[in-house]
Formats: C-alpha cells, structure tokens, sequence
C-alpha cells in the first residue's frame, strides 16, 4: 500500500514538473521568409556546359525550438523514456521559378527571350510544427 502511494505521488510530481517546464519554454516552430541565391546549370547531350542562370528568391523556411526530454524508466531497456521533437514542414508547396541572370560558358550575359530565363521547380515548406524526430509520416 505505501509503494503505490509513493508511486502515485510520483508520477504527479513529474507531471506538474513537466507542465511547469513547458510553460518555462514554449515551442517556438515558425515557417519564416528566407532568401536563397540559386545558381543552375545546363549541359548539353554531350556534357557541354551551355549556359548559367542564377537569381535571389524569397522562400520559406522551417526554424524554431520544439520541446524534448528524457526522464527515467523502469519500463525501457535503458533506463530512460526519450522523447525528441524537431522542427520541421508540414507538406512541402511546389511553384515554378524564374532565374533571370543567365550567362554563356564565356560569360557573356544571354539576352535572347529563349535563353535569358530558366524556369526552376522548387518545394519549400507550406506550413511547419513540431514533430516527433525520426516520424516522417507528417
């Protein structure tokens, strides 16, 4: 009867103590604006370099702080019960983009309608959160 009162006061102790740990620190995932400079290249059928295109696009970005922790156990084989979460994308968009600097082998600025732009498609994250690290089912 004492061993299970004991266990019981316990398990509300750690309970209470994760709460107030959570509330300590908050899970900060945020899908944020970013910038990334592009640099593509074309080849021919023949491995020739035809032209380089490059370009600075806005994207979105997955950056922030989700809470872990690691208490013990006398259930798992260590010792230990981890729980690890990552930030990390919902669902990744796909759009179609411009690179708009596009340069012969020689470097020698394109101009021409057909060559002076290269359409790219990229994903970049729609939406982010916290997941459970290694559950890539989200």
């Amino acid at each position: 009867m004492y061993t299970t009162q004991l266990f019981i006061i316990s398990i509300a102790i750690i309970i209470v103590h994760n709460n107030v740990l959570a509330e300590d620190n908050p899970e900060e995932c945020e899908t944020l604006p970013s910038e990334l400079h592009i640099i593509k290249e074309e080849f021919d059928e023949l491995g020739r370099l035809q032209r380089t295109c490059n370009g600075d696009i806005a994207v979105n970005k997955c950056e922030g702080a989700c809470n872990s922790q690691v208490q013990p156990s006398v259930i798992t084989p260590s010792g230990f019960l981890k729980e690890c979460y990552c930030c990390r994308e919902t669902f990744l968009r796909e759009r179609m983009i411009a690179l708009t600097h596009c340069y012969d082998p020689d470097g020698v600025r394109l101009t021409s309608d057909k060559l002076a732009t290269l359409e790219v498609k990229l994903k970049e994250p729609a939406d982010c959160k916290c997941f459970k690290c290694g559950d890539f089912s989200g």
